[in-house]
């Protein structure tokens, strides 16, 4: 589903360069949940952004479904987004004065479909991460940290997207509420979505599947018995 040739992405002033991708090759399968873990600073929400169609990549490939889409003008990137990706941020991104159910529903505003079955889109992606029913009218101000997260994650589902890419979903929540949005999660997976999700934290990574790790925009496989190699190359 996900599949990257030698990415690159470098950012460049007038007197240096900055790799913040070095060749990086890596493939996700359909219905697979992986965790890139790496410090701050090591290009992880760079190469969130670019799975993400949010930016390009300076060099290398990028398929998505089998399309080579790194070179997709802005038009092109937003056109494929649609129903295809759903994101989960740390910061929530919640509208505060607004019911949960209106938050969910806001990436549809820009559809054709009448509001009665955007709501009904909204309550499914609400139930998908086990809100409960007497949340919907609340304000998201009013909620706690995970149930916040759920929201968001409500938000992301509602489109019915096949790929959930999810920066750092736990970083502003306690054990016991990242452990719930975590469970959230292995639903979602259970039902065949896709999931990438970014993280520095190695309990957090060992929820996946399969872990890879970035260090210097470069990424590494680590394997069951802690054994790292390399999925980059060199410059």
């Amino acid at each position: 589903m996900i599949k990257t040739v030698n990415l690159q992405k470098i950012f460049k002033t007038e007197e240096v360069q900055t790799w913040a991708l070095n060749n990086v090759n890596i493939e996700v399968k359909e219905g697979e949940f992986v965790a890139v873990m790496g410090p701050s600073g090591c290009g992880k929400s760079t190469l969130l952004n670019i799975l993400g169609l949010l930016d390009n990549p300076s060099g290398g490939e990028y398929y998505l479904n089998g399309k080579e889409v790194s070179k997709y003008t802005e038009a092109q990137r937003t056109s494929l987004r649609k129903g295809v990706i759903g994101f989960v941020f740390q910061s929530f991104n919640l509208l505060p004065r607004m019911s949960v159910l209106v938050n969910v529903m806001l990436p549809l505003a820009y559809t054709q479909a009448p509001r009665f079955q955007r709501e009904m889109m909204a309550v499914h992606a609400l139930q998908a991460v086990g809100l409960p029913v007497d949340h919907y009218d609340h304000r998201t101000n009013e909620l706690s940290g995970g149930q916040m997260q759920r929201v968001a994650i409500a938000r992301a589902l509602v489109n019915d997207p096949a790929i959930i890419l999810a920066d750092e979903p736990t970083g502003n929540l306690d054990s016991h509420t990242g452990r719930m949005v975590l469970e959230t999660f292995h639903r979602l997976k259970d039902t065949g979505k896709t999931i990438v999700l970014i993280t520095h934290d190695s309990h957090v990574a060992a929820e996946a599947d399969r872990i890879v790790s970035i260090r210097d925009g470069r990424l590494y496989h680590e394997d069951t018995s802690g054994i790292i190699s390399t999925m980059g190359g060199g410059r």
